[in-house]
C-alpha cells in the first residue's frame, strides 16, 4: 500500500489546533470573535422576531431577509462553540464524524446564504424593472419554492463532500490546522489520492457561489440600466436606495469568500492569516447583515428606538 507507520487508519478523532503561530494569544483572540458572534446572535434573533411581528415587513425582500437571518444564526452556532472552546478551554479533540457534520453544516449554510442573496437580487430586479407584476410574480408559494430550492441545492451538493471524505481510510495526520472543520483542511490530511475530493470541492464552490455571483451581477446590470433610464433624479435616487443594503451585504460576503477560497488553494499567505480571514469571512457577515438592514429599514429603526425608549422610561 505504501503507507508508513505514521499513517492513521479510519481515525475516530481529529485535533483542531486553532490558529497556528498564534496559540499563545488565542485566549485573547477569542474575545473579539465572541463579541462578533454575540452581535450576530442578537441581531439575527431581533430580525426573526420583528419581521413576523411587523405587518409592513411581510414583503418578499424581508421574508428572504428572515431566512438569511436564520441561516446566519445557524452558521454562528455551527462554528462558535467549538472554536471558542479551543481558544478558551484548550478543547482540541473532536470526533471525526462530528467534524464531518460541522463541515457539512458550515458549507451547506454558506450555500444557502449565497442562494438567498441571489433570491433577494431577483426580488429587487422585479421590483424595479417590472414593478406592476411584482406581487403577482413573487407570491407566497413562489417564495416557498425558492427557499426550498435553495435549501435542497445546498444540502445535496454539499452533502456529497462528507460522503467522499468518509470513503477515505488512510490519513497521514489527524491534526487539522484550523479553528473549525473546513473541507480542504480535512482533505489535506488524507494519505490517499484526493483528486476527486478536490475537484468536486471546486465544482461545488463554482456551482453555488460562482453561479449565484454571475446571476446577481446580471440582475444588477439590468437594475442599473432601468434606474439610469428614469427621467427624474429623485426617482433614480429612490430606486437605487432600495438596493443599497443588499449590495453592501452581497459585496461583503463575496469579496471575503473568494479571497479566502483562492488564498487557501492557490495563494502563499501565512496559515494564521488565512485562518483569521476565513473565520472573519464566516462570522462577520452574520453580524453586519442585521446592522446594515437595520440602518436602511425604517420599521426596524422604529422598533430599536421603541425598545431603548421603553428601557429608559422604566429606569
Amino acid at each position: 500500500m505504501g503507507y508508513n507507520n505514521l499513517s492513521y487508519l479510519n481515525p475516530r478523532t481529529v485535533i483542531l489546533i486553532g490558529i497556528p503561530g498564534l496559540e499563545h494569544v488565542q485566549f485573547w483572540i477569542g474575545f473579539p470573535f465572541f463579541a462578533v458572534c454575540l452581535v450576530a446572535l442578537l441581531g439575527n434573533l431581533f430580525l426573526l422576531i420583528i419581521i413576523p411581528t411587523e405587518r409592513s415587513l411581510h414583503q418578499p425582500m424581508y421574508i428572504f431577509l428572515a431566512v438569511l437571518a436564520a441561516t446566519d444564526l445557524g452558521l454562528c452556532l455551527a462554528i462558535a462553540p467549538k472554536m471558542l472552546a479551543i481558544f478558551w478551554f484548550s478543547s482540541y479533540s473532536m470526533a471525526f464524524d462530528a467534524c464531518l457534520a460541522q463541515l457539512f453544516f458550515i458549507h451547506a449554510l454558506q450555500g444557502m446564504e449565497s442562494g438567498i442573496l441571489l433570491a433577494m437580487a431577483f426580488d429587487r430586479y422585479v421590483a424595479i424593472c417590472d414593478p406592476l407584476r411584482h406581487t403577482s410574480i413573487l407570491t407566497p408559494l413562489f417564495l416557498l419554492r425558492v427557499v426550498l430550492m435553495v435549501a435542497v441545492r445546498a444540502t445535496i451538493l454539499v452533502g456529497i463532500l462528507p460522503v467522499l471524505l468518509k470513503r477515505l481510510q488512510w490519513f497521514h495526520s489527524v491534526v487539522i490546522v484550523h479553528s473549525y472543520c473546513e473541507h480542504m483542511a480535512v482533505v489535506k490530511l488524507a494519505a490517499e489520492d484526493v483528486h476527486i475530493n478536490k475537484s468536486y470541492g471546486l465544482f461545488v464552490a463554482f456551482a453555488i457561489l460562482g453561479f449565484d455571483m454571475i446571476f446577481v451581477f446580471i440582475s444588477y446590470i439590468l437594475i442599473f440600466q432601468a434606474v439610469f433610464s428614469l427621467p427624474q433624479k429623485e426617482a433614480r435616487s429612490k430606486a437605487f436606495n432600495t438596493c443599497t443594503a443588499h449590495i453592501v451585504v452581497f459585496l461583503e460576503l463575496y469579496i471575503l469568500a473568494f479571497f479566502s477560497f483562492f488564498s487557501h488553494r492557490f495563494g502563499h499567505v501565512s496559515p494564521y492569516v488565512h485562518i483569521l480571514l476565513s473565520t472573519i469571512y464566516l462570522l462577520l457577515p452574520p453580524a453586519l447583515n442585521p446592522i446594515v438592514y437595520g440602518i436602511k429599514t425604517k420599521e426596524v429603526r422604529r422598533w430599536v428606538i421603541q425598545i431603548f425608549v421603553l428601557k429608559s422610561n422604566t429606569q
